[in-house]
């Protein structure tokens, strides 16, 4: 049974891409419904935990009728919270099946539904997820902020610089309005890494660990930006509250972050196809590990390939104390079957207790939480990034 809309508005205002990002965000189940004066059917997108599992749209269904949904430029939409008893026949992870719309309708593959249009279940051209292009990486967005976190307010111009690379500290801003570009230097000028916004972090969970090192990227502002800096430790309470494992998970998913944005480096300034990182690799069979499983690495190492339209691309190498695979708060396009993973003959693997670790996400604050996920999105997209450029 599903009550009144939680959650409502206007497509002209807000797009289906800043929909996705905020029920993702707040890891909202329940039904998306879409409606439209240029449609004559209404769209319906089915959650689960902030990720989309199905959807309906006229004669489309699933993955084909989500891209179509987002040519969908007027409009409303609603969100009703409540279970929902439907089968998982999406697969994409939500970042993915973003960027791959704004992608499409860039490339024209999405028709626009608004004035002088026509229904778009008849006119949408749908292509399988992983078409290429130049396009720059969408805006990231969050959910809205907890200002009980927030200790200062700061106000940048179009162009400060807000961090710079290689720079010291270990303050986590909050954006409260506005949007930031993160770029990495390079033999050949800055390289755009991932653009935030409203409700995402400028910093990570190293921050809380009290220990002087150096900012990995640059961020500048786009435009006038409000940022809310974040008590720091008040976070790290939270983070000294948490397992081992808990604190393992979180640091791996900075360091592949770092990994990925080397990687991305790396292959904007040179011809780079990961030959090295193969090297002494062997296919790991679908017995040892499933899609369900957890683990971190004891010893040895593993290549998680990405796909591409091409076939599979070595993004990175995992080693020691470094975490893999299906976490089950958040998404980062790295689960089985989304990746494929090669690993050295010395291979040693500690499986970890997933429920376990969500019962402690469970009782986690609100703005922690949104910390973990805007650190999920951030490994997404750059991996879309990196698979793309190939």
């Amino acid at each position: 049974m599903y009550g009144k809309g939680k959650f409502s508005g206007d497509l002209e205002f807000m797009g289906l891409a800043d929909i996705f990002q905020i029920l993702g965000g707040n890891s909202s189940t329940g039904i998306l419904h879409m409606t439209s004066h240029y449609a004559e059917k209404r769209g319906l997108i089915y959650f689960v935990n902030g990720n989309p599992v199905d959807a309906a749209y006229g004669s489309l269904h699933g993955i084909d009728a989500i891209y179509s949904l987002f040519g969908w430029c007027k409009g409303v939409y609603e969100f009703h919270e409540g279970n929902v008893h439907r089968e998982r026949v999406v697969n994409s992870s939500r970042m993915e099946i973003v960027m791959d719309a704004l992608r499409m309708l860039d490339e024209g593959k999405i028709r626009r539904v608004g004035p002088m249009s026509h229904d778009a279940s008849s006119m949408v051209q749908v292509v399988g997820s992983g078409s290429v292009s130049n396009v720059a990486p969408p805006v990231l967005k969050g959910p809205l902020v907890d200002y009980s976190y927030v200790v200062e307010e700061n106000r940048f111009r179009d162009g400060e610089k807000i961090i710079k690379e290689g720079a010291h500290g270990s303050w986590i801003w909050a954006i409260l309005d506005g949007n930031v570009e993160i770029t990495r230097e390079s033999s050949r000028g800055p390289i755009t890494i991932a653009r935030l916004g409203e409700g995402c972090f400028v910093g990570t969970f190293t921050s809380l660990l009290f220990t002087e090192y150096s900012r990995s990227a640059t961020v500048t502002a786009v435009g006038e930006v409000h940022l809310g800096l974040l008590d720091t430790l008040r976070l790290s309470g939270d983070y000294a509250s948490l397992s081992t494992d808990f604190k393992g998970l979180l640091l791996s998913q900075t360091s592949t972050l770092k990994k990925l944005t080397d990687r991305a480096v790396d292959l904007s300034v040179k011809d780079c196809k990961g030959d090295g990182i193969i090297k002494d690799k062997e296919s790991v069979g679908e017995m040892e590990f499933s899609m369900n499983d957890l683990f971190a690495i004891t010893g040895g190492e593993i290549c998680v390939m990405g796909k591409t339209p091409k076939g599979y691309f070595p993004l990175m190498t995992l080693g020691k104390e470094d975490v893999f695979g299906n976490v089950p708060f958040m998404e980062i396009g790295h689960e089985l079957p989304c990746t494929s993973v090669t690993a050295s003959e010395d291979l040693e693997v500690s499986r970890l207790d997933a429920a376990m670790l969500q019962r402690e996400y469970d009782r986690l604050p609100v703005t922690f939480k949104n910390l973990i996920d805007h650190s999920g999105s951030c490994v997404s997209v750059t991996t879309r990034l990196l698979c793309d450029r190939q």
